[in-house]
């Protein structure tokens, strides 16, 4: 019977091929011998693969040669049911259309840069007393950008440094502008107050010259103007002040010592280095600006199968180059395939020179490879905690009795006496936690006698949660938050459904001890495990990251839930003057600290308004 059943399967695969192989011939006929794009299309209407080429009809004809095919391409032919193209002047401009399109409709077939992000800047803004702030995404806003850097907690640390050592404003324009008296970061040293003239213009700008000398690399010279500034002090006996600027300058060279690099050559650069192991492909990224240790960040790269490590470096670099603006020199373990068109595209897309390496002379090779000393740490940690999890999980399958175990879903509530109360699923697989398939849920029962009853929680967080199990792949096994009441009420939902689901609760014991947890099931049995169990840890592991998943969830909503019921409680304000007034003062605190007069400052809110607002956040 299996043997029929194969037989059938290739038959069927066979006759996709030769259908997908048919389309592609039909279509080469009407095709030009001009640079381009092609894109093959299913039979869904979606595409499945996007590839440049000097010449379309050359590389089209192609894919109908199946005997020069990999596994890979033969399947994305047999799937194919329309290809469409678009010609361009040159490959150049092929390949950074290609790189667009990819990025935009992540095609199955091709190799694709996985869960990219865009990286922060630091950003001092066009004004006459200049911001200091963290930025994300386009640079639209007018001033001057330093970056990237790898994470946003290397941009926090580097901004909170700049206001230690140089006392320079992070407020908002709007803020800036109504303030009457100086803020909480002028009295912690923080800010200089210049929108109260407690600093001169010349002086301010001087302290955001010091900034930029300090962001491109010309630390030196901002010591040595400090060190001046600090002998003046010091010599008209101005001791506290001399004492700030030896502060700042000691500052200065512990943050130097952690981030200045001594490589030969390098001042702006992109490490990159490719490494793989099984399935799994990972790139390592080492950002360095101005001859600064900007951080590092590991990326992931998918559909690999059947693929060179140099297409692959080529397809991660064209990626990851269409958003973030490239240094003058990439250095990379292994040179990517047409690594002068990608070299040409990035300086006709981002309008400088840049040089795409793979180093030879030892110092750059060195960094190259520590780049990939990281990478394959990296891959083993990752197999290794692979390996730990497909242990527990036979473990898992043997305790609960249920062999098919692949896929658990944890089940938690998180509320205050009821509200803002959400309920929250967390997904666990053989390869560890699934956090894109992570999911909260508002709870939406408001009824008086609801209050704070985690059953009724419960049942709706798993209704509403089946809903869409067309959507959702369903799991084997529920693990739930709870005791045999629980379990009880999450089989009941799934009677109703008529879906068949394992469930297991895990409840602590009457001290709330972690080690004495108690598993229930649905026969009303319950068992334990020993308290040095690793199969124990691993479960308290998965029950805990759904537990910190549901507090994190719950206290967001209920920080969003005072700031609403603070402001929307006031009659005459709409969710315009809302805005508008959280626009300009930051938070709805800072509302309620605001005088009639800065209220009034705000488009929108005249005196009456001013005063009701005023009235609401100081009624005794």
């Amino acid at each position: 019977m299996q043997s029929n059943n194969e037989e059938k399967l290739l038959i069927n695969s066979l006759t996709s091929l030769e259908v997908g192989i048919d389309v592609i011939k039909n279509t080469v006929k009407t095709l030009p011998n001009q640079p381009g794009i092609y894109k093959m299309v299913s039979a869904a209407s979606k595409v499945i693969y996007v590839g440049k080429a000097k010449d379309i009809k050359k590389r089209v004809i192609s894919y109908s040669h199946t005997d020069r095919l990999t596994n890979r391409i033969k399947r994305m032919v047999s799937e194919v049911k329309n290809v469409e193209i678009v010609t361009t002047s040159t490959e150049v401009e092929a390949l950074l259309l290609e790189s667009n399109l990819i990025k935009k409709l992540q095609p199955k077939y091709n190799v694709l840069l996985k869960d990219d992000k865009s990286f922060p800047y630091i950003l001092l803004t066009a004004h006459e007393f200049p911001r200091i702030k963290k930025h994300r995404g386009p640079k639209t806003e007018k001033g001057q950008y330093f970056g990237p850097f790898a994470n946003v907690a290397a941009v926090e640390e580097a901004i909170i440094t700049m206001q230690r050592l140089f006392r320079i404003r992070n407020c908002s324009d709007n803020f800036f502008e109504s303030r009457k008296r100086p803020c909480l970061q002028y009295h912690i040293k923080r800010c200089t107050a210049p929108c109260v003239k407690k600093i001169s213009p010349e002086e301010y700008r001087e302290a955001v010259q010091s900034i930029k000398e300090f962001l491109e690399g010309k630390s030196d010279t901002v010591q040595k103007r400090l060190a001046a500034k600090m002998h003046e002090a010091s010599e008209s006996r101005n001791f506290e002040r001399a004492a700030e600027y030896r502060d700042s300058i000691r500052l200065l060279t512990q943050l130097q010592s952690r981030q200045r690099i001594n490589v030969s050559g390098i001042d702006d650069a992109d490490v990159f280095a490719l490494a793989q192991l099984g399935k799994r492909t990972v790139i390592q990224g080492f950002f360095f600006r101005h001859g600064r240790n900007y951080g590092a960040e590991i990326f992931e790269v998918t559909h690999t199968e059947d693929v060179s490590q140099e297409e692959q470096m080529a397809a991660f670099l064209s990626q990851f180059y269409v958003e973030h603006e490239p240094p003058s020199m990439i250095l990379c373990n292994i040179l990517p395939e047409d690594n002068k068109i990608l070299a040409l595209s990035m300086h006709q897309h981002h309008g400088h020179k840049v040089l795409i390496d793979c180093p030879q002379s030892k110092i750059k090779h060195d960094l190259v490879n520590d780049a990939l000393r990281n990478a394959k740490e990296y891959l083993e940690r990752r197999h290794n905690n692979e390996l730990t999890y497909q242990k527990q999980f036979e473990h898992l399958r043997e305790f609960i009795g249920i062999s098919n175990i692949k896929t658990i879903e944890v089940y938690d509530n998180s509320h205050l006496q009821g509200s803002s109360a959400y309920g929250v699923l967390i997904c666990a697989t053989e390869k560890g936690f699934e956090k894109s398939n992570y999911r909260k849920f508002l709870i939406k029962e408001k009824t008086t006698e609801f209050g704070g009853n985690d059953i009724a929680m419960m049942q709706e967080v798993i209704r509403r949660r089946l809903s869409h199990r067309d959507e959702w792949p369903l799991p084997d096994l529920f693990l739930i938050d709870g005791g045999q009441a629980q379990i009880n009420a999450v089989a009941e939902v799934l009677c109703e459904i008529q879906i068949e689901i394992g469930i297991v609760g895990i409840a602590k014991g009457p001290q709330r001890n972690a080690g004495d947890e108690t598993f229930y099931f649905l026969n009303a049995s319950s068992k334990k495990l020993p308290k040095n169990s690793p199969l124990l840890y691993f479960l308290q592991s998965i029950r805990d990251e759904a537990h910190r998943f549901a507090i994190g969830t719950h206290r967001a909503g209920r920080k969003k839930t005072l700031v609403k019921s603070q402001l929307d409680n006031i009659s005459g304000i709409g969710a315009k003057r809302k805005k508008m007034l959280l626009q300009h003062f930051g938070s709805a605190a800072e509302v309620g600290r605001a005088s009639i007069e800065d209220l009034m400052i705000v488009s929108g809110i005249n005196k009456p308004i001013a005063e009701k607002i005023y009235y609401f956040f100081h009624q005794k």
